[in-house]
C-alpha cells in the first residue's frame, strides 16, 4: 500500500493558511453593520465595501500562477501571506468611505494570487484519482472559516470595537508564515518526510498524467486558452461566483433580520449553513473522484441552490424555515468547488495549466464584485433584497446550464496510461 503522508503534511497546514485569508475576507460580512457607529454607510457602499476587492484580486492571478510554476509556489504564497496581513490590519485604522475602500482593494491585490498557486502546488502533489478530494479538503478552509470564525467575529464584536477586530483578526497570518515555511515544499523531490516509495508513486503516476493529456494541453498560452473548454470554465466559474458570494457577504445581514438578535447571536446563526456545506464539499468530492462524473457534481449541486434560493425568498416562512433552505443554498453552492478545480489540470499541461487557472480565477471572481454590489443596489432602488437574491438565482441557473449542456468528458484515447475514474470531466 502505497503511504499517503501527503494528506497529512500538504493539506492542513494549507487549510488554516487560506481559512485565514478567507477570515480577512469575508469578515467585513459581519463587521459592516457595525461600521455605521463610525460613519453612515448606504447598502450601495456596504455592497461596493465587499465586492471592491475582487477588483484587486484581478491584478496578481496569471503573474501569482506563472511565479508559482516557474519560481516557487511555497514562496509565491509566502509573500502575499505577509502582504495580506498587512493590508487586513488597514482595514481597521480607516477613517472614511474612500478609505475602507482603498484598503479592501490592497487586501484583494494581495490575496488574489494565493488561490492559483495552492492549486499549482495541490496538482504536484495529488493524482488525478485523488485530486478532488485534494481540492475540496483544502477547499474546506472556507466553510472551516465561516464556521469558526462568524461566531469568533459576533463575539468579538460584542466585547471591542469594530477597527480592533479588524486589526486582530489580520495579524494571525504573519505567524503562521513560519509554519508554511517550513512544513511545505513545492514538490514530493523537495520534502524531506516523504518516503522514498510515495516519492517513486508520485512521480511516475504524475509523469503518465502530464505524458496521457490531449494534444492541445502541450500547446503554447494563447492556443490552450482559446480552447473551448476553458473559455467554458470561465463562464460557468464567473456565474456561480455571482451568486456565492453574493448569498455568502449577504448571509449575516439576512440572519440579522431574522433574528434581530446580538453579534454573538448573527455570528453563531451565521455559522450553522456552513456545517452541512463542509459535509457537502467531502461528499461529492469523494462521489466526483470515485465516477469520474465532474459535470454533474457541478452541475446538481447547483441546482438544489437555486430551488433553496427562490423558495427562500418568493415564499413567506417561518424564521427557523429560512434558515434550513440558508443551509440548502449554502451546501449547493459550496459542493462543486473540488470537482470543478480537478477539470483544468485535466485537460492541459502543468505549465499552461497555471495561467489557465489564474485566468477562470480573476474572471470568475469578477462575480465576487457583481454579486454582492448588485444585491446592495436592488436593494436600495426596491427597498427590498428579495430581487437581487432572485437575480442572483439566474446567474447560478446560467451557470448550471453552462456546466451541464458545455462540459464534456475528455477523449478516451490518449489516457490509457490514466486511471478509468480521472477520465471524465
Amino acid at each position: 500500500m502505497i503511504p499517503r503522508k501527503r494528506w497529512a503534511y500538504v493539506i492542513p497546514v494549507a487549510v488554516v493558511m487560506y481559512m485565514l485569508a478567507y477570515l480577512d475576507r469575508t469578515n467585513v460580512a459581519v463587521i459592516l453593520p457595525y461600521i455605521g457607529e463610525d460613519f453612515p454607510l448606504s447598502a450601495s457602499a456596504k455592497g461596493l465595501a465587499s465586492g471592491i476587492f475582487f477588483i484587486g484580486y484581478l491584478v496578481l492571478q496569471i503573474p501569482a500562477a506563472v511565479l508559482a510554476v516557474k519560481w516557487s509556489a511555497r514562496k509565491t504564497v509566502l509573500v502575499l501571506m505577509i502582504a495580506w496581513a498587512f493590508a487586513a490590519v488597514l482595514c481597521g485604522l480607516v477613517r472614511n468611505e474612500t478609505q475602507l475602500h482603498l484598503a479592501r482593494l490592497l487586501l484583494g491585490l494581495f490575496e488574489g494570487g494565493v488561490w492559483p498557486a495552492v492549486l499549482i502546488l495541490l496538482a504536484s502533489w495529488f493524482p488525478q484519482a485523488e485530486r478532488a478530494r485534494a481540492n475540496a479538503l483544502w477547499m474546506t478552509c472556507l466553510p472551516i472559516s465561516a464556521i469558526v470564525m462568524s461566531p469568533l467575529s459576533g463575539l468579538m464584536l460584542d466585547h471591542m470595537s469594530w477597527r480592533w477586530v479588524f486589526v486582530l483578526q489580520g495579524l494571525p497570518p504573519l505567524l503562521w508564515a513560519v509554519v508554511w515555511w517550513f512544513a511545505v515544499a513545492d514538490r514530493p523531490a523537495k520534502a524531506r518526510w516523504i518516503s522514498a516509495e510515495e516519492r517513486e508513486y508520485l512521480e511516475t503516476t504524475l509523469k503518465a498524467e502530464e505524458e496521457a493529456k490531449p494534444a492541445f494541453a502541450k500547446q503554447g498560452y494563447r492556443q490552450a486558452l482559446a480552447n473551448r473548454q476553458v473559455l467554458l470554465l470561465i463562464g460557468i466559474y464567473f456565474f456561480w461566483i455571482t451568486g456565492f458570494y453574493g448569498f455568502s457577504l449577504w448571509l449575516p445581514s439576512v440572519v440579522k433580520t431574522m433574528t434581530g438578535g446580538s453579534a454573538t447571536a448573527v455570528g453563531f446563526l451565521s455559522a450553522v449553513p456552513y456545517v452541512l456545506a463542509l459535509a457537502g464539499m467531502v461528499a461529492c468530492a469523494h462521489w466526483s473522484d470515485r465516477t469520474g462524473n465532474r459535470r454533474l457534481a457541478v452541475t446538481v449541486p447547483l441546482v438544489v441552490a437555486i430551488a433553496g434560493l427562490l423558495l427562500g425568498n418568493l415564499v413567506h416562512w417561518p424564521a427557523a424555515v429560512q434558515l434550513v433552505l440558508l443551509c440548502v443554498v449554502a451546501t449547493g453552492v459550496y459542493m462543486p468547488y473540488g470537482p470543478f478545480w480537478a477539470i483544468p489540470s485535466r485537460i492541459l499541461g502543468i505549465e499552461v495549466v497555471a495561467v489557465a487557472m489564474g485566468l477562470i480565477n480573476a474572471l470568475g471572481n469578477l462575480g465576487g464584485f457583481a454579486g454582492p454590489y448588485l444585491v446592495g443596489w436592488l436593494t436600495d432602488v426596491t427597498g427590498s433584497a428579495t430581487t437581487g437574491f432572485v437575480v442572483l438565482a439566474a446567474f447560478l441557473a446560467v451557470a448550471a446550464g453552462l456546466a451541464f449542456f458545455g462540459l464534456k468528458p475528455v477523449p478516451v484515447e490518449g489516457l490509457a496510461h490514466v486511471p478509468a475514474a480521472t477520465r471524465n470531466t
